[in-house]
């Protein structure tokens, strides 16, 4: 079964509920979008409307604890254990009168990892939260964003911080894993690395639609009034290889610790961002992200989620655990070694006994065979000979010495 719902097939089941008409829907999800200040989409505001008039889009998983890995898009009602991995930073925003505050986190379970997303009043409710707490959720809805799923918060949902009984089997920090970047091959998610800029490109900027955040070119902007949008890419080396990041908007001011309203004044004199590119070279970070293969320019691209300037000291404590690690590796390595090597001189010795112990016995066999034929004793060899003498002179008397035969010459010579 599949569990994700376009939006005019949401909006057909908030309409079938009888809660609300098809024109009130649509004025009010251009209200929910304009109250968020564009930070969610028509179907994310959809969701939340849903949830509002207790609309069950998928009433067969309402109430059901599922796993990260089998949540699908459009998906309402879902129970979720999880353990926080990663928070991000709250964001405040404003829209005309109205002010609200956004908060999002990575969670993990042991099949996977996930954004969790709070909005205002739930926000307050998760202050003081830190990474490592264990949450119970109820009551999220699944939604896709740029081809990944990730869950909110809906109204009249609920979670509980650390549960009593409740675990999850995961390492903080596990969702995230560091890696050289000579290791990268593409594709890779989840990834943490550390390196020095050694490169700094002009930031683009670019307008988007205020309520969707889907991007407004030139001729298109109609009766809205765009927002500002922008893209930084830097070259990061960590001394095995060097990547082109991509930071975002939200990004590029984690990076640059600026504003929109700094980054407008260098959209129009870009000559200013000189300075922030000089300041950036030879910095060190630590960026966590997603890995990707760009096609048309065949080149590895890190999309980043997060940066934050290198520690020195945590960094000194993580080289000094991996060197603990490898010092522990290098001697379980060099034991296993000498164990083997223990083992060879045990085998070759039993095999020389071996050999020693058949050499003797073969030689024995060797005797054996060469003295099988009966050999007579000499005294019987010398009684032999006497009886032939014996019977030479009994046949042949010889009277004289004139009566011994003739010796040819050639047997004296």
């Amino acid at each position: 079964m599949t569990y994700k719902l376009s939006l005019d097939q949401v909006k057909e089941k908030l309409v079938e509920s009888k809660k609300i008409d098809a024109a009130t829907l649509d004025s009010k999800i251009k209200a929910k979008i304009n109250e968020l200040s564009g930070l969610i989409s028509e179907e994310g505001a959809a969701h939340i409307i849903a949830n509002e008039l207790g609309v069950n889009v998928l009433p067969e998983v309402q109430d059901t604890k599922m796993n990260i890995r089998d949540l699908a898009p459009g998906m309402n009602g879902v129970q979720m254990l999880v353990k926080v991995a990663q928070i991000w930073e709250m964001r405040e925003f404003s829209k005309n009168d109205y002010t609200g505050k956004v908060q999002s986190m990575l969670v993990a379970d042991e099949s996977g990892k996930t954004r969790f997303t709070l909005w205002n009043d739930q926000v307050d409710h998760f202050k003081g939260s830190k990474e490592g707490d264990v949450l119970l959720i109820k009551g999220v809805y699944v939604k896709e964003n740029n081809g990944r799923v990730e869950v909110h918060l809906g109204k009249g949902g609920t979670f509980e911080v650390n549960p009593e009984g409740k675990t999850v089997e995961i390492k903080v920090g596990g969702a995230f894993e560091r890696k050289e970047l000579g290791s990268l091959t593409g594709g890779e998610e989840g990834v943490e690395v550390m390196g020095t800029i050694v490169q700094v490109f002009d930031p683009r900027f670019f307008n988007v639609h205020p309520e969707t955040g889907r991007r407004i070119r030139e001729g298109e902007e109609g009766d809205v009034t765009p927002a500002l949008s922008y893209v930084m890419n830097a070259i990061l080396d960590d001394g095995t290889s060097n990547i082109r990041c991509v930071f975002w908007k939200a990004q590029v001011n984690m990076l640059l610790n600026n504003d929109e309203a700094k980054m407008h004044e260098y959209q129009q004199d870009l000559s200013l961002f000189e300075d922030e590119k000089t300041d950036l070279l030879g910095e060190q970070f630590v960026v966590r992200g997603n890995v990707k293969h760009n096609e048309m320019f065949d080149r590895l691209e890190f999309s980043v989620r997060t940066v934050s300037k290198a520690d020195p000291a945590v960094e000194i404590s993580k080289l000094d655990a991996a060197s603990s690690k490898g010092a522990k590796e290098e001697v379980a390595a060099k034991e296993t070694v000498e164990v083997k090597a223990e083992e060879k001189v045990q085998e070759t010795v039993k095999e020389t006994v071996v050999e020693s112990a058949v050499e003797p016995v073969v030689a024995e066999e060797a005797v054996s065979s060469e003295v099988s034929t009966p050999v007579p004793a000499l005294e019987a060899m010398e009684s032999v000979e006497t009886v032939e003498a014996a019977e030479v002179v009994a046949t042949e008397k010889v009277e004289s010495l004139d009566d011994l035969p003739a010796v040819e010459e050639e047997m004296i010579q």
